[in-house]
């Protein structure tokens, strides 16, 4: 009875490191940018996710029209921006990548005018993208971040941000919105991914 005992704690916990590997390490694996793909910035310009330069990069989904969570993040992001512009290595090293879930809404003009709102422009190395809605989805899909539209012009979606490295995988994944993302963490793993 008592070897039946410790197989069972033994394959208990076998399985829960199991699970833990899998909803971290490897999950995260397996989040990457589809190579084929190049989307279009807020200013018109091609941005493609092949032969990337090595750059620590901070990934967020959002669409304008969304009513609290995405600008908070945004606005999060900004201060964060910020700082690193401070520290010398925005644009050079870290750069932040937002794509819009609702490319059909966030046309390139409402991108723009997204982009003045949080000042996207102020520094090199923040790009808006958006893409065809089956792009956009399949990038969506690479990293796990659900989003749909139940019609009443809000959509309903995951609360994710991603952190990559320079090799673009995913290292750490941060919540959205005031409380879930917290600024000052994600700038504290950046610094420790650039040492």
């Amino acid at each position: 009875m008592k070897k039946l005992y410790i197989t069972f704690v033994i394959l208990l916990v076998i399985g829960i490191a199991a699970g833990i590997y899998y909803f971290t390490g490897y999950r995260q694996s397996k989040m990457e940018f589809p190579q084929e793909i190049t989307m279009e910035t807020h200013t018109g310009e091609e941005y493609s996710f092949k032969d990337m330069p090595p750059k620590v990069r901070l990934l967020e989904f959002m669409y304008t029209n969304c009513p609290d969570i995405c600008p908070n993040t945004t606005f999060q992001m900004k201060q964060l921006r910020d700082k690193l512009v401070d520290d010398g290595v925005f644009g050079d090293k870290v750069e932040f990548i937002t794509i819009t879930i609702d490319p059909y809404n966030d046309t390139q003009k409402v991108l723009q005018d997204y982009a003045a709102a949080f000042e996207v422009d102020k520094h090199d190395g923040w790009y808006l993208l958006r893409g065809t809605n089956d792009e956009t989805k399949k990038i969506a899909d690479k990293f796990n971040f659900l989003y749909r539209d139940p019609g009443t012009g809000y959509l309903i979606h995951s609360s994710s941000t991603y952190l990559l490295n320079e090799k673009n995988r995913v290292i750490e994944v941060f919540g959205m919105g005031e409380g879930s993302f917290d600024k000052d963490k994600v700038y504290k793993q950046i610094q420790k991914e650039l040492k």
